[in-house]
This record gives structure tokens, sequence and C-alpha cells, in this order.
């Protein structure tokens, strides 16, 4: 462990680099905690031994470490009160009733990003773990339905299509063809099924089968394209650690693969969790920050993502306050 002064010197250093992206110098060190400058320089060298700091080369002043910036979290940092403002913005968007609890997420999730100026993702159960168990379809117009899809989980998915002369005959004949067809079958599974099971067999029953097939097929598309949300990826750019243009795309094909993106939802229960650098899967000099909140039956994953030299503190504050209006909005 760490004497108190060392904490000290420590946790000024993290939170001036991730202030100002430079080194903090031992003279600066001296007039906030009134010490001579040879005992800085020994506690930094203390501290540099210890693995908690680095140098960026030979003539640079010290910068947290990984491990660094792990002991600040573990041990030193404070969650900061949020601003009124910030929290208002919040709040305005959930406490607006016209918008379902999907929608209050997604723009909140852009809202933190201007926030913070970093990545912001939520994380849907996946497809495969939802099983179709039925869809319905709610006429509104003479040419106009609304298809719900219905999962296992509780979860329900709509869309609006526009269909030209189609008899409601020939509708809920695709309606009991899909069901009878494709029910239980994992909803990132459903596509395939329409395009093998469905497809060669809807025109022997019904007379408009095209449009109606094609109007199903979007449907499920887009539901399952629905299980990641990412928010201001490009405030990477904004950020001196990713100047790099091989870096940058390398970050960016990261956050387009599912797969990756699904093992910040692993080992989690239920707390906030802050994976710094090579404890995350996306990037050494990337911290991940998530929280899981529940949506009927299924677990979302809340994340946010920037880099190392994050504002820890303030994401805190920012996933906690969220993760409330959240389960507020669902009571």
């Amino acid at each position: 462990m760490l004497t108190s002064r060392q904490e000290k010197i420590l946790k000024l250093i993290v939170e001036h680099y991730i202030k100002l992206a430079k080194p903090i110098s031992s003279k600066s060190i001296c007039k906030r905690l009134k010490c001579s400058s040879a005992t800085i320089r020994n506690e930094m060298v203390h501290l540099e031994e210890a693995q908690l700091l680095e140098k960026t080369h030979t003539s640079s002043g010290r910068i947290p470490s990984e491990e660094g910036y792990r002991y600040y979290v573990d041990h030193l940092m404070e969650p900061k009160k949020m601003s009124g403002e910030d929290m208002l913005k919040l709040q305005i968007v959930f406490h607006n009733k016209q918008l379902p609890l999907a929608d209050c997420i997604n723009q909140s999730l852009q809202l933190i990003s201007d926030m913070t100026n970093y990545a912001t993702i939520v994380l849907g159960t996946s497809s495969h773990d939802n099983l179709l168990k039925k869809i319905e379809v709610v006429p509104i117009s003479d040419d106009s339905i609304v298809i719900l899809i219905v999962t296992n989980k509780g979860h329900v998915e709509h869309k609006e299509i526009k269909l030209e002369q189609v008899s409601h005959e020939d509708i809920q004949k695709t309606v009991s063809l899909i069901n009878n067809l494709i029910v239980g079958t994992p909803i990132d599974e459903v596509s395939t099924k329409l395009e093998y099971e469905v497809k060669p067999i809807i025109g022997k029953y019904v007379t408009q089968h095209e449009q109606l097939y094609n109007a199903f097929y979007h449907a499920f598309s887009d539901f399952t394209t629905k299980d990641v949300n990412i928010a201001g990826r490009n405030k990477f750019l904004e950020q001196p650690e990713f100047n790099n243009v091989a870096k940058i795309k390398d970050i960016f094909e990261k956050l387009d693969d599912e797969k990756i993106l699904r093992e910040i939802e692993d080992d989690d229960d239920g707390n906030i969790k802050v994976y710094i650098g090579n404890e995350n899967h996306i990037d050494s000099d990337v911290t991940v920050i998530k929280t899981k909140f529940k949506n009927g039956e299924e677990e979302n994953t809340l994340a946010i993502i920037g880099p190392k030299r994050m504002d820890y503190e303030k994401v805190v504050s920012l996933l906690e306050f969220l993760k409330s209006q959240i389960e507020e909005v669902k009571k």
C-alpha cells in the first residue's frame, strides 16, 4: 500500500493528466503539497518503481501507468456530483411519456457522449438469446399495417409497413404461415428461415406473396440490427491519443464487430465495472466502463468507451444516474 502522501501525489498526477494530457512537473506538485522538490522526486521514483507511474520518454515527466489508473480507480477516485444542467438534460428525455424506453436510452447515449466526449454503447440481449414467440398484425389504415414481433423474453418490436392493394385475408395467411413454420426460432436465424422455408411455398397460399414476404423479411432484419447501438464513435478523433490513422481504423473495426462488443457483457454482477487498457478487448489505450440494467426479462449493458486518460469520476456518476433514470421509468 502507498503512504498518504504518495496517494496524494498519484491522485494529482492522474487528475492532471486526465485533464490536460500532459505530464505534471514536480515543481507544480511541490506547490500543491507544500513539500520540497527533493521529497516529491523521491516519492515519484517510488511510485515509478511500484509501476504506478511511467515516463513517455527519457526527459519527460511522469504519467500514470495502467496500474496507476487501476490504483486510482480502486482506492482514490470519488464520483463527481453531476451538474444540474447535465441532470436536467437526461431527466427531460426520460420524463417524456411519448418516448418508448428504448428511444429514451438511445437519446441519452448521444447526450452522454456529448457530455463526456467519449463513445457510448447499449448492448441489448443477443438476438440468438431471443426466440420468436409469435407475430401479430394490426391494421391502421387501408394501406398500412403494424407488424408486432414478440419474443419468448417478452420483448416486443413493432414496424409500420405500407402495402398496396393487399387483402386482409392474404395478410392473415402470411401471419399464420410464418407462425406455423418459424415460432421458436432464434431471432437472428429468422431471416434465413424465411428465405429457405417460407419463401419457396408462400406463393401457393398467398396472392400478393412477394410484397408481403418482403415486408416481413425487412421487419425481422430491422429487429436483429437493433441489438447494438453506438453513439459518438467519432469522439475518438478528438482525443490526442488517437491521432494515428491505423489505430483509429483498428478501433472503429472493433466497434463494428458485434462479437467483440459482446465480450463487454461477460463477467458482470450488475455493478459498475471499469476495464482499463489490457483488461478490455478493444484496445490497450482504451478504457471501458459499464453497467447492466433489466428491460423486462432482458438484461442489457450500458458502456462508455474512451481513452485510458478518461474522466473516471464523471463517467461513473453519469452511468449511475442513467441507470437510476432507466429503473425509475420502468416502475
